[in-house]
């Protein structure tokens, strides 16, 4: 199973390197806790994307995602710039009716560089019976001393599981 994941990782690292070549690495320059630092200032962009999304906060999940992101959904739909995400999760930011969930499975954080995290995430609209349950990997980079999304890909779990 750890081995599976971690080839799963590698695959989705690999996969935003083809797809993202335009993007920097990290600025190289760490804090005065070292790598420690770059790691708690993962944990609050990560905690602020997942929060801002269910909390319908556009702004601030804007915020911790890179111009050059890019999302492909359990659907297969794929949004390539954060304004084509930001226009395709228009209605879930206006209605404010989805419920979102997650639950983190594992997460590789890569010095000051890049940080991969995996969810088992569920997003419903209960208004409509609508409910997807998604294995959801979303990459971020240390860029100018900040983490921001860049790749997500989620993979729908077989109904009724």
């Amino acid at each position: 199973m750890r081995k599976n994941t971690y080839r799963a990782v590698v695959g989705v690292l690999a996969a935003g390197a083809v797809a993202l070549p335009g993007i920097a690495a990290a600025s190289g320059g760490t804090d005065a806790a070292g790598h420690r630092g770059c790691a708690a200032r993962f944990d609050e962009a990560q905690r602020i994307d997942m929060e801002s999304f269910r909390d319908f906060d556009a702004e601030a999940w804007r915020d911790v995602h890179h111009e050059d992101a890019v999302s492909v959904y359990a659907s297969g739909h794929r949004f390539d710039g954060l304004d084509a995400i930001m226009a395709a999760q228009a209605s879930h930011f206006e209605n404010r009716e989805a419920i979102w969930t997650w639950t983190e499975i594992d997460r590789h954080v890569y010095g000051c560089k890049t940080a991969v995290i995996e969810y088992d995430a569920t997003y419903e609209l209960p208004s409509v019976g609508f409910k997807s349950r998604a294995l959801t990997v979303v990459t971020y980079v240390f860029e100018r001393g900040r983490w921001l999304a860049v790749y997500d890909q989620g993979t729908a779990f077989p109904a009724g599981s």
